[in-house]
């Protein structure tokens, strides 16, 4: 059996208020373009998520609304600047099929990295631009059974790809 990851970097987040939190800072007017982009794509490419697993931080909240994704979601503080091995923890308690993934970098570019059995030739994948998506697939038919280095390539994009 196969699962699938869809591991997303938030969409770029405002600076504008500098009062406000890290944790709290919304996404910028390039953000939401990005965001609703890499919706279309997945749609466009059925690549479509039956469970969300999202940093509870405002621009991750923003960037999965703005998907316009049907699915459960759970906004979690522990996927917050989560470093990889938190990320995952998280993603072997899930339990949909096609798992989307929304976190922050540096954790989100050193998960990706520690999944893939072969880095994709991409330019940008190591470091991950924001709202960069991964798509992956999993042999396995439980995410318990998850080991790192074992991820086969489905995709791999980046906004500026999508939006120009």
């Amino acid at each position: 059996m196969t699962k699938r990851l869809i591991l997303m970097r938030h969409a770029k987040s405002g600076w504008d208020d500098p009062t406000l939190d890290d944790h709290d800072r919304p996404l910028n007017g390039r953000g939401r373009v990005s965001a609703k982009a890499l919706g279309e794509w997945l749609k466009i490419k059925k690549i479509m998520p039956n469970q969300a697993l999202v940093s509870s931080a405002a621009r991750t909240r923003e960037t999965f609304a703005l998907l316009g994704i049907a699915c459960s979601a759970q906004f979690d503080r522990n996927l917050y600047l989560a470093p990889s091995s938190r990320m995952l923890k998280a993603l072997k308690t899930a339990r949909g099929e096609r798992v989307l993934m929304i976190g922050h970098n540096p954790g989100i570019a050193e998960f990706a990295h520690d999944l893939m059995r072969e880095a994709p030739s991409h330019k940008r994948f190591y470091d991950y631009p924001t709202c960069a998506t991964l798509v992956v697939d999993f042999e396995i038919s439980d995410w318990s059974e998850l080991t790192l280095g074992t991820g086969s390539l489905v995709d791999f994009v980046i906004p500026r790809e999508l939006t120009g």
